[in-house]
């Protein structure tokens, strides 16, 4: 079986939609989103998303944080945010992942779940209206 045929089929809570605009407001580049509730019960989902530098992935996982409790959405806690090299935002349902684009690759979140499925982001948000109210942030 493809992770793919294993994926549940409830969709995700629509509040991903906004983890997923938090991180496309800051310019977060190639953005996915794992769905890991067929392959483990610690959390329903991954977002991983990468920035050029550590000034970004700082700025990426600070505009996530204050953007979502915005809309009522508290991280139970945050790791490497000083570091700026891999942010871990803990939302419990939702994990998020900011890397630096060396480190992602290295630590290869992506393969080492890769028997999770894959979600579109485009499932969850129009990319081009993002884009259009962000300035062309990369997915």
């Amino acid at each position: 079986m493809t992770p793919d045929e294993l994926a549940p089929t409830v969709a995700l809570d629509a509040s991903i939609q906004y983890f997923i605009k938090a991180a496309l407001g800051r310019k977060a580049r190639d953005l996915v989103l794992l769905d890991l509730r067929a392959v483990t019960s610690f959390t329903d989902a991954f977002l991983i998303c990468s920035g050029k530098s550590n000034r970004q992935v700082t700025a990426i996982a600070e505009h996530i944080k204050r953007d979502l409790k915005k809309n009522g959405i508290a991280p139970i806690s945050i790791e490497g945010l000083k570091d700026g090299q891999w942010v871990l935002l803990d939302y419990g349902y939702v994990l998020v992942h900011v890397f630096l684009e060396p480190v992602r690759e290295f630590y290869d979140l992506e393969g080492f779940w890769s028997n999770a499925a894959r979600i579109a982001i485009e499932d969850y948000v129009d990319i081009t209206e993002v884009n259009e109210n962000n300035g062309a942030a990369e997915s």
